[in-house]
């Protein structure tokens, strides 16, 4: 007669690893959130200064990773586009994309700033402001790719000038072939290790959203966000007509897709770049949501990297749009048709001096220096760029998967099975090893 052993109960770790990672991310936004609230009103110092400290090492750790991964990435990307079917005419019209889907986020930015007028009483006094010490200028910006020091732009974390080292280095690999096969090879082993590391820092996202929400709460409120509460809806209001509705229509009517089964893959990246705050960061992510909607991984490896560091639709597009219209009605500066064609022309163009780092402050100086208008006026809007950036970046990332879907498509190589029917739980493959020793350790 054989008696069976009861299986002991998950540990508590199991089974916050079983929990959907949305969820995670939720009840972390939610607990950052009530402690933000609870900092604020009681005046907590500590518990601000805890949760500052958490949201900052996410943060941080996230930015650690970022030139190995844009060099290591570009460079592969680049080195592998021989293998990629009409490579030349994928790269133009992903280009092509990319200036598009720009150009109707800066229209639609425009459009909302006109009609909203944001910067009119908003009664804020513009008086002991400064410029800030870093702007951005055509001149900066074109000299500024090349590197005078190739150490310097690891070191300073220049991702433009890190694009273009990866970029010559991806071109020189592709044309000596095979005799520089050990150095691809060592790129493709470089790239592998950082992103299994950056796995490991994603899988805290659900503490950082925690620290980051929650600092934002105790320290900004809704006392500072009052006044430049029609600047911050009209942000948000832009970003998520391009997110929810240009990028569906897209989808549905140049790629003749269903847009729901887009949000239903690419949510992992748009949450994560919501609460990172970098698309860098984000990288492994969107590069995996878009080889899961059915986009070839070779295609992919390509696209994906060039847009996290130049596919900047809610950076580099709707914020500085919506800033500069902003900026000139608080100084009370009249701005023309030519004005805003050139605010066009700056978006599209300019987007790459974004370069996929936390914040749009490079490109908002470059969009008032070209315009002639104070530079002083980015000081107006710095205290609260950390809650703005929140959905700039989700907009930035949801692009940056978008076109490489709707190029795929037009070229008749997206998995269309692969897209209508997304995996449910995208960490679930890079866990999967960890899962199965937690499973055999709860059966033993």
């Amino acid at each position: 007669m054989s008696s069976t052993t009861p299986a002991p109960a998950p540990s508590g770790l199991a089974r916050l690893r079983r929990t959907p990672f949305w969820v995670q991310i939720v009840a972390g936004l939610v607990l950052g959130v009530v402690l933000g609230f609870v900092a604020r009103q009681n005046d907590v110092s500590w518990l601000t200064t805890t949760l500052d400290t958490v949201g900052k090492t996410f943060v941080q750790l996230l930015k650690l990773a970022v030139p190995p991964l844009v060099f290591t990435a570009i460079v592969v990307s680049i080195a592998n586009l021989r293998n990629v079917t009409n490579a030349a005419r994928l790269a133009a019209r992903t280009l092509l994309w990319f200036g598009i889907t720009s150009l109707i986020a800066v229209s639609i930015g425009l459009a909302i700033g006109l009609v909203t007028d944001p910067g009119h009483g908003t009664n804020l006094s513009t008086s002991g402001l400064k410029a800030p010490q870093g702007t951005g200028s055509w001149v900066d910006f074109l000299t500024g790719i090349i590197p005078t020091n190739i150490a310097d732009a690891f070191l300073k974390v220049n991702v433009l000038q890190i694009v273009f080292l990866a970029v010559v280095a991806g071109a020189a690999i592709l044309k000596a072939g095979e005799k520089a096969a050990p150095v691809l090879k060592l790129n493709e082993s470089l790239l592998e290790l950082v992103q299994t590391a950056l796995w490991w820092v994603i899988r805290l996202a659900p503490l950082g959203t925690l620290g980051l929400i929650g600092k934002s709460v105790a320290e900004y409120g809704w006392d500072l966000l009052r006044p430049l509460a029609t600047f911050t809806a009209d942000i948000y209001l832009g970003c998520a007509l391009v997110l929810f509705v240009v990028y569906s229509l897209l989808l549905r009517f140049v790629g003749g897709l269903n847009p729901l089964r887009f949000f239903q893959g690419a949510w992992p990246a748009i949450q994560l770049a919501f609460v990172s705050r970098s698309s860098v960061g984000t990288l492994p992510v969107t590069r995996r949501v878009a080889e899961r909607l059915g986009v070839p991984s070779e295609y992919a490896s390509f696209a994906v990297p060039f847009g996290a560091t130049t596919k900047m639709d809610g950076c580099a597009a709707i914020y500085p749009s919506i800033a500069a219209i902003f900026v000139a009605q608080v100084y009370g500066i009249h701005l023309g048709i030519g004005d805003y064609l050139l605010i066009a022309f700056v978006s599209v163009i300019g987007s790459a001096a974004t370069a996929g780092l936390t914040g749009a402050i490079v490109m908002l100086t470059l969009t008032l220096s070209t315009l002639g208008l104070p530079l002083e006026g980015v000081g107006l809007l710095l205290a609260i760029d950390p809650i703005l950036d929140m959905m700039r970046t989700a907009t930035n990332v949801a692009g940056q998967v978008v076109v490489p879907i709707l190029v795929s498509a037009r070229e008749k190589t997206l998995d269309l099975v692969a897209y209508n029917a997304p995996s449910a739980e995208l960490y679930a493959v890079a866990g999967a090893v960890q899962q199965r020793e937690d499973e055999v350790a709860v059966a033993a």
